[in-house]
């Protein structure tokens, strides 16, 4: 099972999103925190949501942990050529004042390795996020279904 399919109509940080709830900390809003649902043998997953920084000061979020996985990493994908390519991001993810940046399918995600068992749609799994300056942030992202990402299933 691929982490970055999604399910149909919904779309990361929309009001569609399967998980409309936010969280704060710091100067730092989580919105629509949400993970992908994986086939009975996946030993990954993706994670998503929106970060707003309302704050003036940049900040970082520079880890995360599951008590659903054995690890979890922050990612990036790069355009090479035709090929999409997942890569972790060693030093975190900037989220400069007044910005909002979306994790989502395609593009920054949370990848959790070494599931301790398949993510079931409808569930929910914690996650706590490590940032720079606003601390650390206990949140629920609910399982959604499987699906194409747009046009493109992946």
């Amino acid at each position: 099972m691929n982490p970055f399919r999604r399910a149909r109509g919904i779309l990361a940080g929309s009001s569609d999103a399967p998980a409309s709830r936010s969280y704060t900390v710091g100067e730092i809003e989580i919105s629509s925190p949400w993970a992908r649902a994986s086939s009975v043998d996946a030993s990954v997953a993706g994670g998503y949501f929106t970060f707003t920084n309302k704050g003036a000061t940049p900040d970082r979020l520079v880890g995360a942990t599951s008590p659903a996985a054995e690890r979890v990493e922050i990612h990036a994908i790069k355009v090479v050529g035709p090929d999409l390519k997942m890569r972790p991001r060693e030093g975190g993810l900037a989220i400069p004042p007044a910005t909002t940046l979306p994790l989502k399918p395609r593009g920054y995600h949370l990848l959790l390795t070494g599931l301790r068992k398949p993510l079931q749609q409808g569930e929910s799994i914690a996650v706590t996020l490590t940032f720079e300056v606003a601390g650390t942030l206990d949140l629920e992202c609910v399982v959604a279904e499987p699906g194409p990402v747009g046009a493109e299933t992946l």
